[in-house]
This record gives C-alpha cells, structure tokens and sequence, in this order.
C-alpha cells in the first residue's frame, strides 16, 4: 500500500505516519508537508531513514507537484491545513486558501489518478456547538469560527466530489486531540509549558467551555480504521468520550505539575467561541474502533512528554510565537 499524507510534519499527521510505519511495516508513505510554522522535521526525525517513507516539501495548493507525487501512491490521506482557531481570526486568508483549495487540488489528483480511497480529516468543530445531547454524522454544519468554516467548506467539497465524481472519499471528525508533538499554541501544550515556566495560564472567559479530548493514537487507530474498513462517501466521528471544562482541564494539568492555581490567567473570551462539543462515534464503533486509553493516564503521560522534551517546544516559543502569544492574550512579560 502507498499512501501519500499530506500535513505529516504536524501534530496528528506526525502521530500517524509513525503509527502505521510500526504497524505495518510495509506500507510505503510520502509526506508532504509545506514545514509552515507548525510543521516540524523534528516530528519525524525517529523515522526519516526508514526506507519506507519519504518526506517532500512542498504546497499541497501547488497542482503541478501534487499531480506529479499523486500519481504514484493509491491512497490520499489529507492532514494539511490551518488549524488554529485564534490564529483564523486575526487573519483568516490563508485558512480559505489552503484548507479549501488546497482540499480541491488534492481531490482532483485522486480523481485524475484514480485512487481507491481518499481521506479527509477534519474536525467536530464543522457542527458548531451543542448545549446537550452529541453530534452525530447526520447534524447539520454550523461552523462559527473562520477555521471551522474553511474545514466545512473543505467537507462539502469532498462530499461534491463523491456524489458527482464517485470519488471514494471518506471523512474523518475529531474531537479536540492531545499527546506529544503538539504545537504549543493549542490549549494543552500551552498551558503545561507556561506552567513548567511558571508563566500565567491564560484561560478564556468563565472557564467553563466544554471539550471532549482524544489521545492522538486513539484518532490515528481510528484513522486507520476508516482506511481499512471505511466505505466511500461516508463520515466517521472519532471521539475521546472525555468531555471536561477548560477551568477543570486547567487544574488538573496544575495538579500534575505541583503548580499553584494562582497561575491561572482569565482573559476575554474568543470571539465566537463554541460552547461544548460532543460527538456519537457509534459508526465508527460499528467498524471495530474504541478509544484505548484512559484520558487521566495519557494527559499525566503527555505533562511527562513535555516535562522530558523541553528542547523541542522551547525554541518553537521562543521564534514567532511569543510575540503572537502575547498579541492575542494582551499578558505582559510577567
């Protein structure tokens, strides 16, 4: 099996080239990654001279090299995109540009070459937010941020191509993923550094919004699930079952940490932000798949990570995003 995975020097694409490298052994992988502020060669360096994958830079909005990388592998499996809420709302362009066309070019190398399966992940924030009860793959797309909108737009654009082209597209909506390897903008890495450097934990607005978090190799067991067994046209939700309050998220990482309380920061809320998120998986269950790990144990595993991995997210804080940080929470040097 070739597989080209586009987005794979990112947190979860990364996660999953080394997941089904140990796992199937061989299976042949091309990474394309555009290495833009989030992807890492680093991500990958364990695995960069298995002679079963091979790393190109390049844009996956570029038609010319993605037609010409395409037409070697079977199967497309779409990571790349820009993913950070807050980043989408200080300058939404390049959302639209690469997780919508970037998402179009890719679907019509598939359609061109004709692969037997191309896969979309995307994300449970394409639903909205929901007071009570769960999302299931039927409920109607109320995107609310910029990022969630590009995704959407990315989603019915797959589905268009399906029912159109009969391409044999599938789509995969995660909730909210945590591990190694994460970006530090994103909630979890961010508040676990800035705690390791006894730096003030911005939390938005009461504390109270409500995510459901996934271990990142409970997605890409999932993921590879949908590979195997998915059938063309369908959408899989793959959640972790381990809904918390960002207030709640805050203390426990605290805890494990030994730090104060007194670190946590409240800043204004997020323009838009989604309330609670939920999802049904009960589709993908049908196929086999459930989360392995205990949500208490891998976050406790995931604070170790960074705690024995300073080097790597260190330098990452110290390049653009410090300024960015320090822009959109308004905190001072403290």
């Amino acid at each position: 099996m070739k597989i080209l995975v586009t987005g794979g020097c990112g947190f979860i694409g990364s996660n999953f080239i080394r997941y089904i490298l140990k796992k199937y052994p061989s299976y042949k992988i091309i990474n394309l990654d555009k290495l833009t502020y989030a992807g890492n060669l680093e991500n990958l360096k364990d695995i960069e001279k298995n002679r079963n994958y091979k790393f190109i830079k390049g844009d996956i909005c570029n038609k010319e090299l993605v037609g010409k990388i395409a037409n070697n592998v079977d199967y497309i499996i779409n990571f790349a995109a820009e993913t950070h809420v807050d980043r989408s709302i200080l300058e939404a362009g390049s959302f639209i540009k690469t997780d919508v066309y970037g998402t179009h070019i890719l679907l019509e190398a598939a359609k061109k070459y004709h692969h037997k399966k191309y896969i979309q992940i995307s994300t449970d924030e394409v639903y909205g937010s929901i007071d009570k009860g769960s999302f299931t793959e039927e409920s109607r797309l109320k995107p609310n941020s910029p990022y969630s909108a590009s995704k959407t737009s990315a989603d019915l654009l797959c589905r268009s191509y399906f029912v159109t082209y009969g391409l044999p597209v599938m789509i995969t909506r995660s909730s909210n993923n945590y591990g190694p390897y994460q970006y530090p903008e994103k909630v979890i890495p961010l508040f676990i550094t800035n705690a390791i450097e006894n730096k003030p934990l911005p939390l938005y607005g009461d504390g109270k919004n409500v995510r459901d978090w996934l271990y990142v190799l409970d997605n890409c067991s999932g993921i590879d699930t949908v590979l195997h067994k998915g059938i063309a046209g369908e959408i899989y939700n793959i959640g972790g079952s381990n809904e918390i309050a960002n207030i709640g998220l805050t203390k426990t990482i605290l805890k494990i940490l030994n730090k104060p309380t007194s670190l946590i920061k409240p800043v204004a809320d997020r323009l838009g932000h989604d309330r609670r998120y939920s999802l049904k998986c009960n589709k993908l269950m049908k196929l086999g798949w459930k989360p392995k790990r205990k949500f208490e144990e891998t976050l406790r595993e995931t604070v170790e990570w960074y705690i024995d991995n300073k080097n790597w997210w260190k330098k990452l804080k110290d390049i653009d995003f410090n300024k960015y940080y320090k822009k959109q929470y308004k905190l001072s040097n403290e």
